[in-house]
């Protein structure tokens, strides 16, 4: 099949994608389900051609895939959209395939394109680009928390092994602690995310080494920085600061900004800790337009640049594809102790390279070019069209909690100052007020398939959880949609979306 077929088929399959609804149809589930290839069939592993292929996949396949990116109502796990031209430049990417691992200036310009959207996204999140020549993309947060973890790790007890021994990533975790004097490295935190535990097991500090400080039960993302302040004190115990800026379920932020994070400064300046923040998708309130409306989280996140490093994740709010994070610290030599490849003659740069090849700064030595899609929508969107994205996802937010705090079927979550409408940035928990109901509020709301929503606890109790990422949100159509999924479960009756104005 030559590439105009394969391309004729793929505007096939394009215009398919614009009739689907957030959620697939169970019929379409379970008709995909038995389309695939099942060992037990003499035709299994038989050749077929490219369009049965195409057909397959266009008529069987995609009608039973989520619709996070053909809907603005798909409130799931913080999935974004993917911005059409994030779409067009990632199939660039399919196509010219290109393993950016080596920064080989004089053969192509692909790393050079990947530092300039890294630069481009730092500006956009107000960060200074000079303070963190570190930076990297990555498949997403969870990578980037590895990152952070194992940068800090290097930097809090290398600096504890005596001169001429090594760094932590020559000598290994054991040996390098036995020569710091130290006995145990901790993580410190409140409601951290759990990819933060992960990333603790996999640099291995373990699991058991992440410490919930949370300041209250009724506010457990807020950072408890008395209690941080105590256990920096423990001896031969050396520290890692992480702070949610974006709590999972509530998207509330572990610092009240600029005087805590100016205390957490100084508290690990004194007792040499690491401050890391996991700023998946909190840090973009960085990127909202400073106005009176978005007052409130601008101060949530000012003092961000003190930190160490930074965790941001680019599938989400910045809405590009599957897979793309990016990774931000102060030095690039702190990256390149632990993920520098060693002896390998074949994969060096120039001498005189000012771009650190990728492969010696991240996980992967094999990589997909994932900074160009993300780079086209920096380019084309910019600091004002990125801000309206977000603008529109917060004030769909805040109408959503708006309409759960009046509602008599619901409870907005968290209830006391936490729950202010000028501290929801783009997460709404909630939960229904009768039992039966609450139990099964999210099946039931997934169920209409006009809009997606996770399940979650808060407090021991079953809960829901809005997320709005998607560059798609119509504030005020689909509030009108939200609004009417909500009432019509809450009264046990069936929804139209037709009946929808």
């Amino acid at each position: 099949m030559d590439i105009t077929t394969i391309e004729h088929y793929l505007s096939i399959e394009a215009s398919h994608q614009l009739h689907q609804t957030t959620l697939p149809s169970p019929s379409a589930i379970q008709a995909a389900s038995s389309s695939l290839p099942s060992p037990s069939s003499p035709t299994y592993l038989d050749s077929h051609s490219p369009s049965a292929t195409i057909s397959h996949i266009t008529n069987d396949i995609l009608p039973a895939l989520t619709g996070q990116s053909r809907s603005g109502r798909y409130f799931g796990f913080v999935t974004g959209g993917v911005q059409p031209i994030a779409e067009w430049a990632d199939n660039i990417v399919s196509r010219v395939d290109q393993n950016v691992q080596v920064h080989l200036p004089d053969q192509t310009v692909a790393t050079e394109v990947e530092d300039a959207a890294l630069r481009m996204l730092a500006g956009v999140l107000r960060l200074e680009e000079g303070d963190w020549r570190g930076r990297t993309f990555t498949t997403g947060a969870t990578a980037s928390n590895v990152l952070g973890l194992a940068c800090g790790r290097e930097t809090i007890i290398g600096r504890r092994i005596p001169d001429g021994e090594g760094t932590v990533g020559d000598l290994g975790l054991l040996r390098a602690c036995r020569l710091a004097g130290i006995d145990d490295v901790q993580v410190l935190t409140s409601a951290g995310h759990s990819s933060l535990s992960k990333a603790s097991s996999i640099v291995g500090l373990g699991r058991g080494s992440v410490i919930q400080l949370p300041l209250s039960s009724e506010e457990p993302w807020k950072l408890d920085l008395n209690a941080v302040e105590e256990h920096l004190q423990r001896p031969g115990v050396a520290s890692i600061i992480a702070v949610s800026i974006g709590e999972v379920n509530t998207g509330r932020f572990a610092v009240q900004g600029l005087e805590d994070m100016q205390r957490l400064r100084a508290l690990a300046d004194k007792y040499g800790a690491w401050i890391h923040i996991d700023g998946a998708f909190g840090i973009f309130a960085r990127a909202l337009e400073k106005t009176q409306e978005f007052e409130t989280l601008h101060k949530r996140v000012e003092g961000v640049e003190l930190a160490d490093s930074i965790t941001v994740d680019g599938h989400k709010l910045l809405n590009v594809p599957y897979d793309c994070g990016v990774f931000f610290t102060r030095t690039a030599s702190t990256l390149q102790s632990v993920f520098a490849n060693p002896n390998a003659a074949y994969l060096s740069s120039s001498a005189q390279a000012t771009i650190p090849s990728p492969l010696n700064i991240g996980i992967e030595n094999s990589r997909r070019w994932r900074a160009l899609p993300a780079y086209a929508v920096l380019l084309t969107e910019g600091r004002p069209g990125i801000a309206r994205s977000l603008a529109r996802m917060t004030r769909l937010s805040r109408g959503v909690a708006r309409y759960l705090g009046k509602s008599e079927h619901y409870d907005l979550l968290p209830s006391g100052a936490g729950a202010q409408e000028d501290e929801i940035f783009m997460i709404v928990l909630f939960r229904a007020r009768r039992k039966e109901t609450n139990e099964v509020l999210v099946e039931k709301i997934n169920d209409t398939r006009e809009m997606y929503i996770s399940g979650t606890s808060w407090q021991g109790e079953k809960a829901a959880r809005v997320a709005v990422s998607s560059w798609k949100v119509d504030p005020e159509q689909d509030l009108k949609v939200v609004e009417a999924v909500l009432t019509t479960v809450a009264e046990g009756k069936s929804f139209d979306i037709a009946a929808v104005a």
